[in-house]
């Protein structure tokens, strides 16, 4: 009886993590006014990844670092992950609303190599200097992390300063 309970709760741990894993992805974004306040709502940021058709370095940037990220609770409670197809006409609504093609707000947002990241507070002011290429995959997640880090920390640190004293 001892060794079939061991065994159930072996396959619920298994499968628990195959679901949080199926479930990891940097979807495309369509709604970045929806995104940024899911970001507001954890105090976090927007991290846009701009990716080309037929990118390598795009495929290894997202299968290795950020699909990754996306499905890890640290990451979840601090940053909203999106993906932006540089080349493409997907429809994307803007951080101001207005309805532009992925391949505009690349261009816009000057994004002009891929794999391109950028992160961007609610409003849709750039926070952190962008992490362009990978130049190589032994820092990569370094300046990832570096990026959404101090992105992070400039928000919150707003968000404090706008407390009343004594709070």
């Amino acid at each position: 009886m001892k060794q079939t309970v061991k065994q159930v709760l072996g396959w619920l741990a298994i499968l628990s993590c195959s679901i949080t894993l199926a479930r990891a992805d940097v979807p495309y974004a369509h709604d970045l006014q929806k995104d940024a306040e899911a970001a507001r709502a954890v105090q976090g940021v927007v991290l846009l990844v701009f990716v080309g058709a037929n990118c390598s370095y795009c495929e290894t940037a997202l299968n290795e670092f950020l699909i990754p990220m996306s499905g890890n609770a640290d990451y979840l409670a601090k940053v909203v992950m999106r993906r932006i197809d540089s080349s493409g006409l997907r429809d994307l609504k803007d951080f101001q609303g207005r309805k532009v093609s992925h391949r505009k707000f690349a261009g816009d947002s000057g994004a002009r190599l891929t794999p391109t990241v950028m992160v961007f507070d609610g409003a849709g002011h750039q926070l952190s200097k962008p992490v362009v290429g990978i130049t190589t995959r032994d820092y990569y997640g370094f300046y990832l992390d570096e990026a959404i880090d101090q992105s992070v920390a400039k928000i919150r640190a707003k968000l404090g300063s706008l407390l009343p004293s004594g709070s």
